[in-house]
């Protein structure tokens, strides 16, 4: 082990089940094996990396430690989130001190193991006005995409031709067909919802529920999962 101002030791830890995009709390032990204190803006987090090692989420949720001169240890339960989608990743236990390094970067050893994530299950409800129905697959490609990790996935919005009432226009980025829109930008319209997320609750979009995407939660808008309005049986 290299010997420095700012060094970890790792010493037994464990993990949950990890359900794709799903959060859970992992148990940590660890000692301050440096020669400075730990105080203010040391933290624990974790990196997601494939099996070269490389990236795919670099920077985890930070868990505050206590403060620790050093030689001293402490147990800690850092909050996780698992990568999307499932599969196999290397999972890697880091600390970081805030603005300065990680403490790998310093050459502090990171803890780390393989562990496979398994597709996210949870029972999921959507608010849908009885005028609207969904298409034929869209249970099966909401399903999918709750699965894959999302625990919020809005749909596309297909309005009949041939009516007196047009589409209105404010429908327009709701078109079918788009695939998913990273970043989409609009209110999410009678969205799936994974049980135990609460989204924030918008004015009524031309007669359809609508809320806005989470903060703390992985989302997806996919213009490929249909909900069929039927304005004239309002």
């Amino acid at each position: 082990m290299s010997r420095g101002p700012l060094v970890v030791s790792w010493g037994d830890w464990s993990l949950p089940e990890l359900q794709a995009g799903a959060e859970t709390r992992a148990q940590v032990e660890l000692q301050n094996a440096g020669t400075v204190p730990w105080r203010n803006g040391i933290f624990l987090a974790y990196h997601w990396l494939d099996d070269r090692g490389n990236a795919i989420v670099w920077d985890g949720i930070r868990t505050a430690l206590p403060d620790l001169p050093p030689g001293a240890r402490a147990v800690v339960e850092p909050r996780v989130r698992a990568p999307i989608p499932p599969g196999r990743y290397r999972f890697a236990l880091d600390l970081v001190a805030e603005h300065r390094a990680w403490f790998s970067e310093l050459g502090s050893e990171m803890a780390s193991r393989d562990v496979e994530v398994v597709p996210r299950r949870a029972a999921t409800a959507a608010q849908l006005p009885h005028w609207v129905e969904p298409a034929p697959d869209w249970r099966e490609r909401i399903t999918a995409a709750h699965a894959e990790g999302y625990a919020v996935v809005a749909s596309a919005i297909e309005w009949p031709s041939g009516l007196r009432r047009r589409r209105p226009r404010a429908l327009d980025p709701y078109r079918p067909g788009t695939g998913r829109v990273p970043g989409f930008s609009h209110p999410l319209l009678c969205p799936s919802v994974v049980a135990g997320v609460e989204l924030e609750r918008l004015p009524d979009f031309e007669g359809l529920s609508a809320f806005a995407a989470p903060r703390d939660e992985p989302w997806l808008y996919d213009g490929r999962i249909v909900l069929r309005a039927h304005p004239d049986r309002r």
